[in-house]
């Protein structure tokens, strides 16, 4: 009866098991097309960017006022949406007593919910069964980012924004939220969604270094540079003896590929937001190379969150267009063009 004691829920923890893939999962939907279009007139394609254009007409950005949906309170509990950011570099910032802060720079791309999924559905799926297992489900918000040529992906991808009326998006994020932060479709997401002095967590991947040796990849000091060393200078060494530790144990550290690994940043604090090009700040660094994309959302450390009400479910701008400040910063930092000293 020794199975009644048996836990057929084990998770394996070993480092022998797989940390990364190169392709995306078998339940996501074909996204590049990968046929070869003929040869077409001039005026044909003209008249393929008309029906591409007419079949996929933005609707209007909604606006605060135009929310179909319940509004309600924030609370200490509420989870948020968040956006998809690219990262387009490092830029040194000096606070008012003369330190250097690395602040990193992060664009918040054309951001647009494409849909929601209810708590019911979204724990039957993968992802969603594993996440909820022994806890209340929650919905999810599907958001895209950099809308594309139709031309460029297939039909089944395309039809998951048929219904919003949106160009197709190179990017797709899901983000866990609560009922009382639930967001319509079509809406937009700027960088207005975060305010100053709040700590996020950024969600990317690292630098791929490709296959690298125990050197580069774990800091091994390696083998003598003379005295007889032959072939020997950035090798590990033994991985193993002959007696009690007869075999490679999981775990040990060897050749093999580095980085590409997904990696979270939290409790980034943000030090300036420019509203008119939807630039964030963040003070530190983010997973992942220039160019890069992120995910942002506000963090889950129990001290860092919110003690004040943020843009609740999220910030719209004026409906009049204007901007109520172009570029905020933090009152801890010397903004460029202010007189440095006075007397």
């Amino acid at each position: 009866m020794f199975w009644l004691f048996f836990n057929h829920e084990q998770v394996r923890t070993m480092s022998r098991v797989k940390r990364r893939t190169t392709h995306p999962p078998y339940w996501h939907v074909l996204k590049n097309n990968q046929r070869q279009d003929e040869k077409i007139s001039s005026d044909n394609l003209r008249f393929v960017r008309e029906v591409i254009q007419d079949k996929y007409k933005n609707k209007s950005p909604i606006k605060g006022s135009d929310l179909d949906i319940e509004k309600k309170e924030w609370d200490p509990k509420t989870k948020r949406s968040g956006v998809i950011a690219r990262n387009i570099g490092v830029q040194h910032m000096w606070e008012k007593d003369g330190k250097k802060v690395v602040c990193t720079v992060l664009h918040v791309l054309d951001n647009h919910v494409i849909r929601y999924v209810p708590p019911e559905e979204y724990a039957k799926s993968i992802i969603g069964a594993k996440v909820f297992r022994n806890r209340k489900p929650l919905g999810c918000l599907v958001v895209g980012a950099e809308a594309a040529n139709p031309d460029r992906f297939t039909r089944q991808y395309c039809s998951l924004f048929s219904e919003v009326g949106l160009l197709p998006k190179k990017r797709l994020a899901r983000f866990i939220v609560t009922p009382n932060a639930v967001l319509p479709p079509c809406t937009p997401l700027t960088a207005g969604h975060f305010v100053i002095g709040q700590a996020v967590d950024v969600y990317g991947k690292t630098i791929d270094y490709g296959f690298q040796g125990v050197v580069k990849r774990w800091g091994f000091k390696g083998g003598p540079a003379s005295h007889g060393a032959t072939k020997f200078h950035r090798r590990g060494g033994t991985i193993g003896t002959g007696r009690d530790k007869a075999r490679v144990w999981p775990g040990q550290k060897m050749p093999g590929h580095m980085g590409s690994e997904r990696r979270f940043c939290r409790g980034l604090k943000i030090v300036r937001i420019n509203m008119k090009y939807n630039v964030i700040y963040v003070k530190g660094t983010v997973p992942g190379p220039t160019n890069s994309i992120v995910q942002i959302f506000d963090t889950l450390l129990p001290r860092r969150k919110f003690t004040e009400a943020p843009p609740h479910p999220t910030y719209f701008p004026p409906e009049d267009g204007t901007l109520p400040q172009e570029d905020i910063w933090d009152s801890s930092l010397h903004v460029f063009g202010s007189p440095s000293i006075s007397v």
